[in-house]
């Protein structure tokens, strides 16, 4: 294995493995830490955590213990992956889980690039973008685990390290990796090691990969790995995964855990087009009037791609957590669609897709997952993924990701629904 990286959820360590993918790299993302040694064959191993919103405590010692795992498996080179939006709080888990990490690896500068720009992400002048709109002005500002209402990356990482933070600005950027190289060294010596990397196009994550061969940690979001694949000899082109991926008529199903502005619009399509949807509302699920069986039971008897889904209103969801507390609702709703995938499964469905990270990882767990095999993209950022030694296939996307008729696009990719 060459290149190991430890993604903080498990929608996020797909979006990874399938930029690898389609730059040559042989991947297998792996669920949580394996209890033996990878392939001959795996270049860049994806040890995926739900990490994100955990006590930075915890999330520091799974991803060391992660670390530990690739550096067994020969890796010389780590990536530590988050999402493109940078989804965290003032005591963490980006600083704490880079900051250990890179003490781990003897230190050295760090670079920090959640860009990510096929969905809209980019980073300038140090502050994060979400199409024409600050971070601070999008959908994330009224996350209900992680609100971002701060652009300034800076500013943000600042409060969760105790390393000074540099910048390496678009000048330097589009001067080409030299430059880069130059700037991060730059930066390095005048005792700012974690450094903040502009980028606003593929060219610019392609040119800091490129600017960045030897360095041991390198963060950020899934495109920050576009230019990672060349340096250790790897070229885009490789087999098709599409080919013999898809399981034609296997029943499939859709969870949707995410309030974000994108999945409350793929559940709007999904319903506009005539396919049938199940509201799962947190009074149900905490007064007990709705359990894993019975949302079970409703998936499997409906036609097309049947869709349960939480996603709301940032006013209703912030009334729920006012009325039941915040991680009492978001703990009972992603065990609830954890379960029922497992009994889902348990009763015949072949496909699963899940919209929003926690919700993935919380069915994934649930499914005793070990390891993924990436198979074709859905949409930017979202590869199909065949379960290792199961006829089972997933789709994990991120809230943030898709396009408005996801749902249906994903079943169709991997051969189910009747729609």
């Amino acid at each position: 294995m060459k290149l190991g990286c430890i993604g903080d959820d498990f929608t996020g360590s797909s979006d990874l493995a399938n930029t690898l993918a389609r730059g040559g790299m042989r991947v297998v993302q792996y669920c949580g830490i394996p209890a033996g040694p990878a392939g001959d064959d795996v270049e860049a191993g994806v040890v995926a955590l739900k990490s994100r919103t955990i006590a930075p405590e915890e999330a520091v010692r799974q991803s060391l213990a992660a670390l530990d795992w690739l550096r067994a498996q020969g890796c010389t080179q780590f990536l530590f992956k988050y999402c493109s939006t940078f989804d965290s709080t003032d005591r963490g888990n980006i600083g704490p889980v880079a900051e250990a990490l890179s003490d781990a690896l003897g230190g050295g500068p760090v670079v920090f690039c959640p860009a990510f720009p096929a969905t809209g992400r980019t980073v300038y002048q140090g502050h994060l973008f979400v199409g024409d709109r600050l971070l601070s002005e999008s959908g994330m500002k009224n996350h209900p685990l992680t609100p971002m209402r701060d652009a300034d990356l800076r500013r943000v990482l600042a409060r969760q390290t105790s390393r000074h933070v540099g910048h390496v600005a678009m000048a330097d950027v589009a001067a080409g990796a030299d430059a880069i190289a130059e700037a991060i060294s730059r930066e390095n010596d005048e005792g700012r090691p974690f450094v903040i990397v502009d980028a606003i196009s593929e060219r610019d994550l392609v040119e800091i990969g490129r600017a960045i061969p030897d360095m041991k940690l390198v963060t950020g979001g899934s495109g920050i790995a576009m230019g990672l694949p060349a340096n250790f000899g790897c070229r885009a082109g490789g087999a098709d995964r599409a080919s013999g991926f898809a399981r034609p008529g296997a029943r499939a199903i859709a969870l949707a855990g995410s309030v974000s502005r994108a999945t409350r619009g793929q559940v709007r399509a999904h319903v506009a087009a005539g396919q049938p949807a199940f509201e799962v509302r947190a009074s149900d699920v905490m007064e007990g009037r709705l359990d894993p069986e019975t949302l079970s039971d409703w998936l499997l008897a409906q036609p097309g791609v049947p869709l349960a889904y939480s996603s709301v209103e940032p006013e209703r969801v912030a009334e729920n957590q006012e009325r039941y507390g915040k991680e009492a609702v978001a703990g009972a709703i992603e065990n609830l669609f954890a379960e029922t995938a497992s009994v889902a499964v348990a009763r015949g469905a072949g496909i699963v897709i899940c919209a929003g990270g926690e919700t993935s990882g919380a069915v994934v767990s649930a499914l005793g997952i070990e390891a993924l095999e990436i198979g074709p993209e859905i949409d930017p950022g979202v590869p199909a993924l065949k379960v290792g030694g199961r006829e089972l296939r997933l789709a994990l996307k991120s809230g943030n990701f898709g396009a408005p008729d996801f749902f249906l696009k994903a079943a169709r990719i991997m051969g189910g629904g009747d729609e």
